[in-house]
Order: structure tokens, then C-alpha cells, then sequence
């Protein structure tokens, strides 16, 4: 068998700043690698998880400029946790001024996992002609099978039935018919007791579906109380929209971007975004490479997982 491949070594930017997109918002953004590398833009998951110094190791430094940034609300970015004109057309607005005005390209590749994925997705068939190629992991559609398999009885829970027990032990019997929206009200509540223990919640029960064994580490960085608050409010915002796409949306959108080149790849034991979706989007799209890996869950940073997304970045640096 051979080796699997592994993060690059660290890095630092070679340029960040502060980014005005309108609405009060301010994005902050890096650029790190070779600035005279090709382009790539990497989008974090969420939505509202924010990016970490391993993101942009997922690149040849040498051969790629890389552009990493915190989508509105979340990270470093400002305000803080706000849902006001945070929605998936804005962030695909935000993506076409980063290349503009941050990284300056007329052409770049897309890097996606999870919600990453799909707002790769949705930019791509709302720019084709701005995207080079895509690469994308842990594949989310914004369908409704895909919110319930999360957030109602009888999918995920079916997996974690203990997990599950504690992300509804804060609801009453009573309001458990739609958590998602009964979350809402406690995400939005004016008691900050109250929204933090929905955040940590919420933000746990998703951390318990994303490894694929146990990870006290995972669940300690995911209740963290300023990541829980700003993944929390922004992932229920997002859910409660059904990410303001349609139904079948994106799969209808293959159309546009059948022209270029993709890889996929997809944990097979992937109990946060199962593949399902992954399956549904190759049907789709048959001209996008897919790799289901036998012994992958849904964090890019299991080894198999991140073997195929450094091959496929390898393989796109030329």
C-alpha cells in the first residue's frame, strides 16, 4: 500500500487583513505559500467554524498561494456570531471580493469540506468561468434528508443514541417535535446563560458525529465557549433556511460546472454528512473524480481522508 500523505509543515501569512464586504461586516483573511504560487481559495466548515493554521497545510507552499479566510460572524472576523446578512448568497458575494480585491487572480482553484463543500458548490455555479478546479470532501447538500439525518430522531441518533440523549436533555419533552427551531430561540435568547448552554449543546452533539472514533479532544475544542457560540448560532441560522438553497439545487446546478475537473472526497463511515450526498453528486456529475475512503469519517484530518485531499492538491498545483 502506499504511504498515505500528510500535512505540509507549518506556516505563517505573508500578508492578512481585514476585508469590508458591506453590512457591517468585516472578513479577516490570509495569504500564505508562494505569492507567486497558483491560486486556491479554502473554504472552512461551519458554517460558522472558522479557520485554523492546519487549513492552509492541506497546499505545496511552494507551488500554491493560499488564500484562507474566516466567513462572516465567526473566527476573527466581526461582529461576532451575527446573523444579520449572513446568508449563503452573501458569503458567495465575499468569495468573488476576496479574488478581486485580496488575492488579485482572474482564475482559482475552490477547496471545500463539509459546509465548505457546498458553499464551493454554490460559488462555482455562480462563477464557473473564475474557478480552475474543485476539491471537495465531506459532501452537503443542504437537502432536507440531510438536516433531519442531524437534527430529528431516527438518523444520526440512530448511531449515537448517547450523544443524542445529551443534545436533547436540554429541551423538554414538549418542544422536541423541530429542535431546530426551538434551539433558535435559545441561540437568540437575551440570557447568555441560556444561549451558551444551547451553544455548547449544539456544538457538541455535531463534534460527537464527526470522528470517526471517540476524541475527547474534538469535544473539548468544540464546546470551547467562543467557537460553541459563534458554530452554534450560525449552523442553526443556516438550518432553519435550509441554507437558502432549494431542494436539489446543487445537483441541478452540475450542469454548469460539468466542464471542471473535481475531485471528491468522501469518508465512508462519514455520520455527520453521510455519503449519501456524495453518491447523489458523482450520479450527478460522473466526469468528478470520487474517492470513498474505507476507513474515513468526516474530519479532513482523518488519515485517509487527508491522503486524497493532498493527492488531489498535489496533482492541481501544475
Amino acid at each position: 500500500m502506499t504511504e498515505r500523505r500528510t500535512l505540509y509543515p507549518s506556516i505563517e501569512p505573508f500578508r492578512n487583513g481585514m476585508l469590508e464586504v458591506g453590512d457591517g461586516h468585516r472578513l479577516y483573511w490570509e495569504l500564505c505559500g508562494n505569492p507567486h504560487g497558483k491560486p486556491v481559495v479554502f473554504l472552512h466548515g461551519g458554517p460558522g467554524g472558522g479557520a485554523s493554521s492546519n487549513h492552509r497545510r492541506q497546499f505545496d507552499p511552494e507551488r500554491y498561494r493560499i488564500l484562507v479566510f474566516d466567513q462572516r460572524g465567526c473566527g476573527r472576523s466581526e461582529p461576532f456570531a451575527s446573523l444579520e446578512a449572513n446568508t449563503t448568497q452573501h458569503l458567495v458575494a465575499d468569495i468573488e471580493r476576496l479574488r478581486i480585491e485580496v488575492m488579485g487572480c482572474e482564475r482559482w482553484q475552490v477547496f471545500g469540506g463539509s459546509w465548505g463543500s457546498t458553499l464551493a458548490l454554490a460559488y462555482a455555479q455562480a462563477h464557473p468561468e473564475r474557478v480552475t478546479e474543485l476539491v471537495l470532501r465531506g459532501i452537503f447538500l443542504f437537502d432536507q434528508f440531510e438536516i433531519d439525518w442531524l437534527y430529528r430522531e431516527g438518523g444520526a441518533s440512530a448511531v449515537y443514541p448517547d450523544g443524542w440523549e445529551e443534545f436533547v436533555a436540554l429541551i423538554p419533552d414538549a418542544e422536541r417535535g423541530n429542535l431546530v427551531e426551538v434551539y433558535h430561540r435559545r441561540l437568540t435568547s437575551d440570557d447568555p446563560a441560556a444561549q451558551l448552554a444551547a451553544a455548547k449543546a449544539w456544538s457538541r452533539w455535531e463534534g460527537v458525529t464527526v470522528t470517526l472514533l471517540p476524541s475527547p479532544e474534538t469535544l473539548e475544542d468544540f464546546t470551547e465557549a467562543h467557537k460553541a457560540i459563534a458554530v452554534a448560532r450560525i449552523e442553526n441560522h443556516y438550518m432553519r433556511h435550509g441554507g437558502w438553497l432549494e431542494e436539489g439545487q446543487l445537483l441541478r446546478g452540475v450542469e454548469r460546472i460539468r466542464h471542471i475537473p473535481a475531485v471528491i472526497v468522501q469518508g465512508r463511515h462519514d455520520t455527520c454528512t453521510p455519503p449519501r450526498a456524495a453518491w447523489a453528486l458523482h450520479r450527478a456529475w460522473p466526469e468528478a473524480e470520487l474517492e470513498i475512503v474505507p476507513d474515513g469519517g468526516h474530519l479532513y484530518s482523518e488519515p485517509g481522508v487527508l491522503d486524497g485531499l493532498i493527492r488531489a492538491t498535489d496533482r492541481f498545483a501544475g
